[in-house]
């Protein structure tokens, strides 16, 4: 089986979901089911999974019973902000400790703070977090979380929400060929095509809310997404024909062949 394996644990699926900007629950729960995600994510700042007693929980609405649950740090940008809410989701999951952290740099663009980000991911990993991190598309930056212990490293393919598809596939690729840990395209995808090409270049995963949330029909385009994830995975294991400028080699043979009508003795 070509499995997704994080932190130990096996994953059938290698798209990957969050729960913000739909209309509503019943949206949500829809869209996520047509993705075929099995991992979660969830804006611990945003989103009410037991903090605000008599709220709708999105526990609720998604099981850990059946997803994996991945806290989030959306919205914090200091690394003292981004630790103090995975240790209020631990809590609050009973201890659950697999957590994507991202640490943004400013509320319009949403790049992430790498600053922030390391020194945060050095504080979580030293207190038994598993961390999943959100960056830059910077080869160096994205090795020096590796190598503290990150469980995964999600460059960016684009600016959160933008829709802008792959902007660096060369930068990625060279994340991907260093990298030891699954890499993860996190912020940018638009479309099915992108969640395709990401997974093409070799990406072990997609994680995506915006494209799928903020499209006319979001239970449809997360079905796109779906197939779009294990196509691109499926045409990367089965290998590329090499590009050229021109086909010098014809697909037929050109041995053998009967001679045309009227030739021959």
């Amino acid at each position: 089986m070509d499995e997704l394996v994080i932190a130990g644990r096996a994953y059938q699926s290698r798209l990957l979901v969050g729960t913000g900007k739909y209309k509503d629950f019943d949206e949500t729960r829809a869209a996520i089911e047509a993705s075929g995600a099995e991992i979660v994510t969830i804006a611990i700042r945003r989103t009410n999974i037991g903090q605000s007693a008599g709220e709708p929980n999105m526990l609720d609405v998604l099981p850990p019973s059946r997803y994996t649950i991945l806290p989030n740090t959306a919205g914090c940008y200091t690394a003292e902000d981004a630790v103090r809410t995975l240790r209020l989701a631990r809590e609050l999951l009973d201890g659950h400790d697999l957590v994507k952290l991202e640490v943004l740099g400013d509320p319009k663009t949403l790049y992430p703070n790498v600053v922030e980000t390391l020194h945060a991911a050095k504080t979580l990993i030293a207190d038994g977090f598993k961390v999943m991190v959100y960056t830059s598309d910077d080869p160096i930056i994205a090795k020096q979380f590796e190598e503290m212990g990150c469980v995964a490293v999600m460059p960016l393919a684009s600016l959160i929400g933008s829709g802008m598809g792959l902007l660096n596939p060369w930068n990625l690729q060279i994340i991907i060929e260093q990298a030891k840990i699954p890499v993860l395209v996190d912020a940018g995808v638009g479309t099915a095509s992108d969640a395709a090409i990401a997974m093409e270049l070799g990406c072990d995963g997609v994680l995506m809310n915006t494209a799928i949330a903020a499209a006319r029909d979001p239970r449809l385009m997360a079905a796109a997404m779906r197939k779009a994830v294990q196509a691109g995975r499926e045409a990367f294991l089965a290998g590329r024909m090499p590009r050229k400028l021109y086909g010098a080699s014809p697909s037929s043979p050109t041995t053998g062949l009967i001679a045309a009508s009227g030739q021959g003795g």
